[in-house]
């Protein structure tokens, strides 16, 4: 029998949190607003080896702490490595003793990251988010978000942090490896299907970095943000839009940067108004990691705690992570001295219990989830990673056909990623993360190599190898042996790219900026090396963001990529190269031709396109959406080529896609809208639609994209979204750079203002040729 309204579960959310928060004290308000940093013990006797290290408030001790409530757990499993079992008990004892110390029975929230997977030790590493992007298969990735989602809740685990659906500006930034793409309809489409998988397990997708952080000038991490009213509108929002309305997002986690002076965490324009009053959001809002100290800290836009507390509460922050500093016993000082609204603390308040609410977290017959044996990395999994990996590589060239390599042929192996697990791994995986502090640590998983995966998928191939360089070392002592191995080679594969690291520990990831698009160390020098030999050269790339590969055009025999396409990487690149594997992915981000002139990406209006009025050509050398196969594709019986419509109204523009050549292949049809003229200027193409189109030797299928004119709307000059009249042009293409067939649109009637009723997607079917 319940004891109180807010343990009975027949009563709406609202009500009982309404009913909870009257009974509490403002201290154990307060407690609901911060998560204190654990992590489990090897040994499985309790997490947080190190709390009381890593309370941030000297003042706060933990067991004061959870005796007011706790608002969140921050990785338990993400922090050292621990067995998932052993992980699991510890956290359900943690869980249990928060329960018991607080008036109320609540337990925390426990938070992880899962960028490209779970982030923790043993569980399956997959391809980052760049890779989903090539994928172009949002299906796949709604999945795999499924098979995470289920993962953490396995262990305890309530909520992820992810997916980031920042859209790449300048490739040089860091982080390009956990972003989707440079498109935000790509990203917005991917990411609301990472985010509907992730949902459907139970668990809260947070949204990051809510918003600009990609925008940052220099490409340097934090920097401040240049975007203007029209490009944050138009390009940074509508991903977070599209995965808020279409996904089903419960949390957004505000970014770093500042923009235009404001920084996110103190900008109520953005939390609030526009995420919740116009956006109609009712989630949670947290912190990035110490983000709110930042206010005082790095902007300083405040001089004390309660300052800094009072501008991230008043914002819409309702969540301290990664643990308590603000929103601690100096936000009640605060609050007492009458420094800071309380009714600030009962919004925030207001908004966190609701979502423990919905996790069944108030309720009497809640338990702590627990399990003897936990295996993060099950064979489905691995078939789900090998999957996406394999369809995220993109074949860039292969002019004289050299691939797929003969099955008996002599390969020589170069480069410094051939025989590095961690090649395909990024940032935010376990090992990249997290076990560089551990040393002696084994990885957890099995993380075939480069070398050793060609080594199985060609076993009659005569492989030799020598690594010639490394990541960044400016050594190139091993120049020798390497270029002796190509030359006793009938093709030689350079293998080349990034190591993923945190701060300037490695070439990509958080932190690790980059001034030019050139390959890291002296790996270009390495590959120039391999080239004059005159054996022809594969170049595979395994990195966190696109590099400049023009010096080398026309100088390779073939040229692969792969963004670090995680645990089955290996496989799924060798697959491709021995031809098991017919290539499917397509960029997400431009390849640049010459290291320099950037940054640049595809979405640029007509004075961001090569001109005579500057002697840089910004032309990249692979256009976004561009991607080979080992089979040909046909394009016919194109109609829609002609169509008139209203500022509301909707048409179809349809094509058949035969796949002439002699075995199964993919094609991805990609539909792009060009504004010949508008009242603002407008990006030159812009992707609105896709479909993957997986065809057997000699099939067909008719693709079919119902336009809708919403989908043309843009931000105009009072900053009204609005659909404008005007002449249209819908590109069915292979790549933004090649088009297949255009569709000609008028839209008549008024200018029309659209708000968040408008549509966000473009339809597509597939039907029977």
């Amino acid at each position: 029998m319940t004891t109180a309204p807010w343990r009975d579960p027949a009563l709406p959310a609202a009500a009982r949190v309404d009913d909870l928060l009257s009974r509490m004290t403002l201290e154990e308000k307060t407690a609901q607003l911060y998560g204190v940093w654990v992590g489990a013990a090897t040994d499985g006797d309790g997490v947080a080896p190190h709390q009381h290290d890593m309370i941030a408030d000297p003042a706060e001790d933990y067991d004061e702490l959870i005796a007011r409530g706790l608002g969140q757990l921050t990785r338990s499993f993400g922090t050292a490595p621990v067995e998932p079992g052993l992980g699991a008990r510890a956290l359900a004892r943690a869980q249990r003793q928060i329960a018991a110390a607080g008036r109320f029975g609540i337990p925390a929230v426990a938070h992880e990251e899962c960028l490209a997977g779970f982030t923790a030790w043993r569980a399956t590493a997959y391809p980052v988010p760049l890779a989903w992007g090539a994928a172009f298969d949002p299906p796949l990735v709604e999945e795999m978000g499924r098979a995470i989602g289920r993962d953490l809740r396995a262990v305890g685990v309530h909520q992820g942090l992810a997916p980031v659906l920042d859209v790449v500006r300048d490739p040089r930034w860091g982080r390009v490896e956990e972003t989707i793409g440079e498109d935000p309809y790509l990203v917005g489409t991917v990411g609301t299907a990472y985010v509907r998988g992730l949902e459907s397990a139970g668990v809260v997708a947070t949204l990051k970095h809510f918003a600009g952080y990609a925008s940052s000038a220099g490409a340097r991490n934090l920097a401040p943000v240049r975007a203007g009213t029209r490009e944050f509108a138009d390009v940074t929002l509508p991903p977070f839009e599209m995965a808020l309305r279409e996904g089903g997002a419960r949390s957004v986690m505000a970014a770093y940067t500042e923009r235009d002076g404001v920084p996110a965490s103190a900008d109520p324009e953005l939390l609030t108004r526009l995420l919740r009053e116009e956006w109609g959001f009712t989630g949670t809002v947290v912190a990035d990691y110490f983000g709110i100290g930042f206010l005082q800290t790095l902007h300083r836009v405040a001089g004390t705690d309660a300052q800094t507390a009072a501008l991230a509460l008043n914002a819409g922050v309702d969540v301290e992570l990664p643990t308590v500093k603000y929103y601690g016993s100096s936000l009640v000082a605060a609050v007492r001295a009458g420094e800071v609204a309380e009714e600030l603390v009962d919004r925030a308040a207001r908004r966190v219990l609701v979502q423990k609410c919905e996790l069944g977290l108030l309720d009497e017959d809640w338990r702590p989830e627990t399990s003897e044996s936990v295996d993060l990395d099950p064979t489905g999994n691995r078939v789900l990673a090998r999957r996406l990996a394999e369809e995220s590589v993109v074949l860039l060239d292969n002019p004289d056909a050299l691939l797929p390599l003969a099955p008996d042929t002599r390969v020589a192996v170069i480069g410094p990623r051939a025989a590095d697990a961690l090649a395909m791994l990024g940032c935010y995986s376990f090992p990249s993360h997290v076990l560089p502090h551990h040393p002696g640590v084994e990885t957890g998983i099995e993380i075939p190599t480069l070398l050793e995966s060609l080594r199985t998928e060609l076993p009659d191939a005569k492989v030799t190898f020598a690594e010639g360089c490394g990541v960044s070392d400016p050594d190139p002592s091993g120049f020798t042996e390497a270029i002796a191995r190509a030359a006793e080679a009938d093709v030689c594969v350079a293998v080349l790219g990034d190591r993923a690291g945190l701060f300037g520990r490695g070439t990509s990831g958080e932190g690790c900026d980059v001034a030019d698009l050139s390959l890291p160390g002296v790996q270009g020098e390495l590959l120039d090396a391999l080239v004059a030999t005159g054996v022809p050269v594969v170049l595979v790339l395994l990195t966190g963001r696109p590099y400049a590969l023009g010096r080398w055009h026309g100088r390779l025999g073939a040229v692969v990529q792969a963004f670090f396409p995680g645990e089955e990487g290996g496989p799924a690149v060798a697959g491709v190269l021995s031809g098991r594997v017919n290539p499917s992915g397509r960029l997400p981000v431009s390849v640049p031709r010459v290291p320099g002139g950037q940054p640049w990406t595809y979405l640029q209006p007509p004075l961001g396109l090569a001109g005579e009025v500057s002697s840089l050509d910004p032309t990249p050398l692979y256009a976004f959406g561009h991607g080979r196969a080992y089979t040909e594709f046909a394009w016919e019986d194109f109609t829609g080529a002609e169509a008139e419509i209203g500022t509301d109204g909707s048409c179809e523009a349809a094509v058949t896609v035969r796949n002439t050549g002699g075995r199964a292949g993919t094609e991805v049809v990609q539909l792009y809208l060009h504004d010949p003229v508008a009242s603002v200027t407008r990006p030159d193409v812009r992707l609105i639609g896709y479909r993957r189109l997986e065809l057997a030797a000699g099939g067909s299928a008719r693709v079919v994209f119902r336009f809708h004119a919403d989908l043309s709307a843009f931000t105009d000059r009072d900053g009204r979204r609005i659909v404008e009249p005007g002449e249209l042009e819908l590109r069915l293409a292979a790549s933004s750079a090649d088009v297949r067939e255009v569709a000609r649109v008028r839209l008549t009637g008024p200018v029309r203002e659209v708000g968040v009723e408008r549509r966000l997607h473009c339809d597509v079917e597939v039907v029977p040729a």
